[in-house]
């Protein structure tokens, strides 16, 4: 299927230019425009899930197309098993994130849903991305849209919070960008060659000092958006202040960009250097489970508290990444599909209560199951997924993570298990004090029970919180011969002849088996 990757990877922005022909003052055809398009685009990308074929680690849906010669740079996509997992979440949260904020966004409706679209874009870049310079641009692109996501439609204090997460990820990707053309200029003095390409990149040994010095300058571009603690600070004024649809993008995908370019790109590039780094990222995430967990206790305010559950969460998906071993980097990845189903549908949930009441303290509710038993159900299901509750999607990655961190380092697992615990405690309760009791404030006697509206947004995301508790396997297998692939790099002891070198010339590569015609590609 040529170009695949390329119709998915641009479809939004060819929406987005659809709807600049549309008159601003006509709200409900951009609103039906931008969720035809949303659903369309959805549509297009699902076969992934068919089409891919997930016996083999190469890439799949390869595209490879010189672009700027003259400085090594090349258009090169390609998916394996983790980035088609996330592409299906962000197409499956766009058209949810344009049905939750159908009536909360009621000025420059048009702009709102043109950025919305540009940022589809620049997430799923990320994703595709086999070349650094190309991944650079869309790592820069989607920050320009969703600056003006929360600094235009956000609460308060928006701009202050725009600005904060601007400056932060600005300069996290800055130092990135700082750490490719060191990569860059050090590949040409080894070969002779100028490249960005991440296979040619990963082909060529770097040395001690200086791949310990960028594999810090990667990392902590990546640290800041994952966030792990201590660069997290952006992240609760960020989440308050955005609209539910930009808290749920942010959450849900956004945070991935940050432990995916750990497992894509800094991991990899600098093996040696992420073992040594390992005791410092493990022992920041550890401090990030109990941290964030401790922090979203004391939160009077739903959203902050949903905020720092994602501190907490997302420890543990860097945590997995680190156990170096195939069950932890497994749940890892699991976990970094779970927590965006989870989050995601609890800031929905905030919004719908937002839109009833205007208001995200906890207090200013109570009693709410007697009066909307709908919502009052799908809140359970979340809460419930969101604690690690059996047979519910959250159990399967934080289990996994769990055992594959024990292995190496049990005593950090066993101050990383507090984590799971304070979060029983902090989202029950939290759940009991808005849903349970006596009706006290005369302003929640009438709330209305979810619209269908509501419903079409939160079960499809309840769907895949039971599906993947129950039966994960389908998900699993799609990620393991990646994750082998880059457990086997990590953990390769110095001077060992990588396995995998050979294969990342897809010219030279012979395809696995399992992949049909048309869709080999490197590894």
């Amino acid at each position: 299927m040529a170009f695949y990757l390329t119709t998915i990877l641009f479809f939004p922005i060819l929406g987005a230019v659809m709807l600049a022909g549309i008159p601003g003052r006509n709200r409900a055809a951009i609103r039906q425009a931008t969720l035809a398009i949303a659903v369309i685009h959805f549509l297009i990308a699902l076969p992934l899930w068919w089409l891919y074929a997930p016996g083999g680690a190469d890439y799949q849906f390869v595209e490879h197309v010189p672009w700027i010669d003259s400085l090594g740079v090349e258009y090169h996509l390609g998916v394996d098993g983790v980035s088609v997992l996330l592409t299906l979440l962000t197409v499956l949260l766009t058209p949810l994130a344009v049905l939750g904020s159908w009536r909360y966004i009621d000025h420059h409706v048009k702009e709102f849903h043109i950025l919305l679209l540009v940022l589809t874009t620049g997430m799923l870049g990320v994703f595709f991305a086999l070349d650094l310079f190309v991944f650079y641009v869309f790592w820069e692109l989607m920050l320009v849209p969703m600056y003006f996501l929360i600094g235009v439609w956000g609460g308060e204090q928006r701009v202050y919070a725009a600005v904060k997460f601007f400056l932060y990820t600005f300069l996290g990707g800055v130092l990135m960008l700082v750490g490719i053309l060191a990569l860059y200029f050090h590949h040409q003095g080894v070969t002779g060659v100028y490249t960005t390409s991440l296979a040619d990149l990963m082909a060529i040994p770097v040395p001690g000092e200086l791949q310990l010095a960028l594999f810090l300058a990667f990392a902590i571009a990546f640290a800041i958006k994952v966030p792990m603690f201590p660069f997290h600070t952006w992240l609760p004024d960020a989440h308050v202040q955005a609209p539910a649809a930009g808290s749920v993008i942010l959450a849900a995908v956004l945070l991935k960009m940050g432990t995916y370019g750990f497992y894509r790109f800094a991991m990899p590039l600098f093996p040696e250097a992420a073992r040594q780094a390992l005791p410092w990222i493990a022992g920041l995430a550890v401090v990030g489970v109990i941290y964030g967990a401790m922090v979203a206790l004391v939160q009077p305010n739903v959203k902050k508290l949903v905020a720092y559950s994602s501190v907490s969460h997302l420890g543990f998906v860097m945590l997995g990444l680190f156990a170096l071993n195939v069950t932890g980097v497994q749940g890892s990845v699991i976990q970094m599909i779970n927590h965006g189903i989870s989050t995601g549908a609890l800031f929905f949930i905030c919004g719908m209560l937002y839109e009833r009441r205007h208001t995200y303290e906890i207090a200013q509710f109570g009693g709410l199951s007697t009066v909307m038993p709908v919502f009052a159900v799908l809140f359970m299901i979340v809460t419930l997924s969101s604690i690690g509750l059996p047979g519910l999607n959250g159990f399967v990655g934080e289990f996994l993570i769990l055992v594959g961190m024990f292995q190496n380092h049990p005593w950090m697992t066993g101050i990383a298990t507090a984590g799971v615990i304070l979060a029983a405690y902090y989202m029950l309760r939290m759940f009991q004090s808005v849903m349970f009791g006596d009706v006290e404030i005369e302003a929640n006697r009438k709330l209305p029970d979810l619209s269908g509206r509501e419903v079409a947004v939160l079960l499809p995301l309840v769907a895949l919180i039971v599906w993947i508790g129950v039966y994960p396997a389908p998900f699993l297998s799609r990620t393991e011969p990646s994750v082998d692939r880059f457990v086997e790099r990590v953990t390769r002891t110095a001077g060992t002849q990588p396995a995998e070198v050979a294969e990342l010339d897809a010219d030279e590569a012979e395809p696995p088996e399992a992949v049909p015609a048309g869709l080999e590609g490197r590894p």
